[in-house]
């Protein structure tokens, strides 16, 4: 590209939760970016810096040693939608679009483009921010693994392990005390994170969204391994795991988020109701913000930093509009409506599902 026309400053940002890997995405934008000549500016708070003009200038010692520290070095929050703004009026929250804001800020800071790290809220706003002239590309972010246009999102492996680990700790006290041990895991509507973390972890029972579960082969299941010798199970449950004809069960509900269903509490259903109909023992755990917390795993550390080198190329390369995406061991491109396009969740045709059933971990539901 002609040199008047080449990119010079980039802004980046963490939407959304936090998860292990989001400062080696940073680190592997900005070295790069560095190294090409580009300033680099860290838009603090996820949207909430755009909205609001919080934001810092981004130099190679900043982001030295930050590739294995969890957490993001920006910080981030779930409540910074530009286009769903909370403000308290008289007290009382009222919603208002501040994406204006957003753009004024943008345009002020002389950003050519903006990397934009999130998941499928993150992506949605990204979507509705380029139309508005800016010139956004995504990186991929959510423990959930839920945006079809990517076999991974980086921090699904690292929650995965958090939740194996656990399991295998649940293990020795469940056979000790010949206990039913409910784990609850995230997710929200999909379950990648229950689906592998249980997998993983030897769970004798796991419960998905998108699969519904019955009351009856639930208890079936940790009877008969109490029968056959078997004096202990593991339950792992999503959070909007819900029974047939039931409903997911909802901790709290905050408009201050685009979604304002804070999901939560079966796992505490589901030990209350095995032990009330089968008289097992049983004790539940919450795994809750623990999967978001610490160092990525080592293939999260990879995947952040091939996503956050192939989002600076796409920058400079002025592919603005598309998300960065993992297809086979391939980094590769995908334009974001296309990629907020469809939900991935679990099908029961899906191979772990299979391998599940296989090896005799039991979903809930009446074989097939």
């Amino acid at each position: 590209m002609g040199k008047s026309t080449r990119i010079k400053r980039i802004g980046i940002l963490t939407g959304g939760g936090d998860c292990p890997g989001l400062n080696a995405v940073i680190r592997g934008v900005a070295k790069p970016a560095h190294d090409n000549g580009l300033s680099v500016m860290g838009i603090l708070d996820g949207f909430e810096g755009l909205v609001e003009g919080k934001a810092i200038e981004l130099y190679n010692k900043d982001v030295s040693g930050i590739l294995a520290r969890g957490g993001t070095i920006l910080g981030s929050s779930n409540k910074g939608d530009p286009y769903h703004w909370p403000e308290d009026v008289d007290g009382e929250i009222k919603i208002f679009d501040r994406s204006k804001n957003a753009k004024k800020y943008y345009d002020a800071w002389g950003l050519d483009a903006l990397i934009a790290i999130g998941g499928d809220g993150t992506m949605h706003i990204s979507r509705k921010l380029g139309e508005m002239g800016m010139n956004i590309v995504g990186v991929p972010k959510t423990i959930d693994n839920d945006l079809e246009a990517t076999d991974l999102t980086f921090g699904h492996d690292s929650a995965v392990y958090v939740v194996s680990e656990a399991i295998d700790r649940l293990h020795t006290t469940a056979s000790s005390h010949h206990r039913v041990m409910v784990i609850e895991v995230m997710g929200r509507y999909a379950g990648w994170i229950a689906l592998n973390g249980g997998l993983a972890g030897g769970a004798d029972v796991i419960l998905l969204p998108e699969m519904p579960f019955d009351w009856d082969v639930l208890y079936d299941r940790v009877v008969n391994r109490n029968i056959m010798g078997k004096r202990f199970s593991i339950v792992c449950v999503a959070e909007g795991a819900k029974p047939k004809n039931g409903k997911m069960v909802v901790k709290a509900k905050d408009i201050k988020r685009t979604d304002p269903i804070q999901l939560g509490g079966i796992g505490e259903v589901v030990a209350k109701n095995i032990s009330k109909n089968t008289g097992l023992e049983t004790r539940f755990t919450v795994l809750g913000h623990l999967q978001r917390g610490g160092s990525p795993t080592p293939f999260d550390r990879i995947l952040s930093t091939k996503f956050g080198v192939n989002a600076i190329n796409l920058a400079i390369n002025k592919q603005f509009g598309h998300m960065v995406a993992l297809k086979g061991n391939q980094i590769q491109s995908v334009r974001i409506e296309d990629a907020i396009a469809k939900q991935k969740l679990v099908t029961p045709g899906d191979q772990a599902v299979q391998a599940g059933h296989a090896v005799g971990i039991s979903f809930g539901t009446k074989s097939l």
